[in-house]
């Protein structure tokens, strides 16, 4: 069986964030990407890598996702995440969960659980208890009302993991949109929106979760790689259609059966990180 060098790109969310915390949301992403390569470096799964690398990131208070989520109208949490298999296309999602630390383990739950593929509200909850989940007091998830105040101008984290087998996974965890109103699931745990993998590849979207919806993004951008164009091409061409179609703004990371990475943004910011070997550590705004 033909060995593959691993690969994991991370994403910390497409936005408009001040600039005084880009540093620390960067260092952020290699932390969570390092966690991830260690993984893959043991020989496990691409899946495994995604869910540890998206955990690290939810329980960082400076992303949009876990602990850092936003608030809703109501001034409550509510959290969407998705991880999907490229390889046998099994996934598992969650949205308006409010009392799990770590929505995408959650979702991995419902992966392995396999009788449904997203679960929602007090449903998922009742999940998370049946799986052992831990659930916490919503409160703990709500960090200082001063950063709340700019963490509404960006949202999302991702991850994508080619594993040594040829394995492609992808995660994506977000607290949502700022202000949204009750019960508002956005584009992360819907499938071939927010979050797609298959066996040519794998997407992590961030942005207007309303628009990256309507152009079923993820899955449009796989289309456009497998016409031919390199995952970087790939990215500017998805995003730009985006912005063409819908007037929205956005981002996505993206990686191909053959490890080649591929990213873009057209919002200000959307901090990333790549490691593809031992200390090949590459980071972007």
């Amino acid at each position: 069986m033909r060995t593959h060098h691993p690969v994991i790109i991370v994403h910390g969310g497409a936005g408009h964030p001040p600039e005084e915390t880009l540093s620390k949301r960067l260092k952020g992403c290699e932390q969570a990407a390092l966690i991830g390569w260690e993984i893959l470096q043991k020989g496990k799964s691409a899946l495994e890598a995604v869910e540890m690398a998206v955990i690290e990131l939810e329980d960082n208070p400076l992303f949009n996702a876990g602990t850092g989520s936003t608030l809703n109208v109501h001034g409550q949490v509510e959290m969407d995440a998705a991880i999907m298999d490229g390889r046998t296309l099994k996934a598992g999602a969650v949205a308006t969960v409010s009392r799990i630390r770590n929505p995408i383990h959650l979702a991995r739950k419902v992966l392995e659980d396999g009788r449904h593929v997203l679960l929602g509200g007090e449903g998922a909850h009742r999940f998370a208890r049946q799986s052992g989940v831990p659930e916490y007091p919503p409160e703990s998830l709500i960090v200082e009302d001063a950063r709340r105040r700019w963490e509404k101008q960006h949202g999302t984290v991702g991850c994508v993991a080619l594993d040594q087998a040829g394995g492609i996974a992808v995660g994506t965890s977000t607290g949502g949109l700022f202000d949204k109103l009750p019960g508002r699931i956005g584009d992360s745990p819907l499938l071939g929106c927010g979050t797609y993998a298959d066996d040519s590849g794998g997407v992590s979207c961030t942005g207007n979760g309303e628009a990256i919806i309507r152009v079923v993004m993820a899955k449009t951008t796989l289309d456009f790689m497998r016409a031919g164009s390199h995952p970087m091409d790939t990215a500017k061409k998805a995003v730009a259609l985006l912005e063409e179609k819908t007037g929205g703004k956005g981002g996505l990371i993206i990686i191909d059966k053959n490890g080649k990475v591929g990213y873009a943004r057209s919002t200000s910011e959307m901090p990333i990180c790549v490691v593809s070997g031992p200390g090949k550590i590459f980071t972007d705004r």
